[in-house]
């Protein structure tokens, strides 16, 4: 189990960063699975740790804000935050959890190109659930979108149809794009006519 939590690694909607902890600390947070006990206990981070903190920094465009408490950031450098972390893990597999849920569309756009970038560069399977549809098809090397519990279609974005988005979205696209607060929570189950569809971002497929 401890492998596997190391070889997955998960982006949330709403951040899940530590306020209080520097930029650079939260990034470093990726590590402690790699850590022996004692080490993660006292967060005692090898230099190399710490290097790869850095650049994983860099590579979101944070690299300035490394001493920063994370609680003075802005929503998408907060998520940029989570990207970094999740990239310093090191993971084979990354779970995002709608994480532009909550951002405007000029930074939504900016967080989906890390995300395919870093797919394309280090051959991270990127599994992203998000409800806007244009992401999916801009962003998504491969959709799958569900409703009723079952696959309704499962290819490449150029054969997401409005036919077939009406078998997703019953009750019309912009009403699946604001689902009811109480869907909006991974905890509870979202309506059946909401079910958004999923993009995967597969570096190893590309060609």
């Amino acid at each position: 189990m401890r492998r596997l939590r190391r070889d997955v690694a998960m982006i949330f909607q709403h951040y899940n960063v530590v306020p209080r902890l520097s930029v650079l600390k939260n990034v470093l947070t990726g590590r402690l699975g790699s850590l022996s006990g004692p080490l993660s206990w006292f967060q005692l981070f090898p230099a190399t740790d710490i290097a790869l903190a850095r650049e994983c920094l860099a590579r979101v465009g944070l690299e300035q804000k490394e001493d920063v408490r994370t609680d003075t950031l802005s929503g998408g450098q907060k998520q940029r935050v989570g990207i970094a972390r999740a990239l310093a893990q090191q993971p084979k597999v990354i779970l995002a959890d709608e994480p532009v849920a909550s951002l405007d569309p000029k930074t939504s756009r900016t967080v989906l190109e890390y995300l395919l970038q870093a797919s394309r560069d280090f051959g991270i399977t990127v599994l992203c659930n998000l409800h806007q549809v244009e992401y999916a098809r801009e962003f998504g090397q491969r959709i799958v979108g569900v409703a009723h519990g079952r696959v309704v279609f499962d290819g490449p974005p150029e054969e997401l149809t409005d036919d077939v988005l009406h078998l997703i979205y019953p009750d019309g696209v912009e009403a699946a794009a604001s689902p009811a607060p109480e869907a909006a929570h991974a905890a509870s189950p979202a309506p059946a006519h909401a079910a958004p569809p999923a993009l995967r971002h597969a570096a190893p497929e590309e060609s």
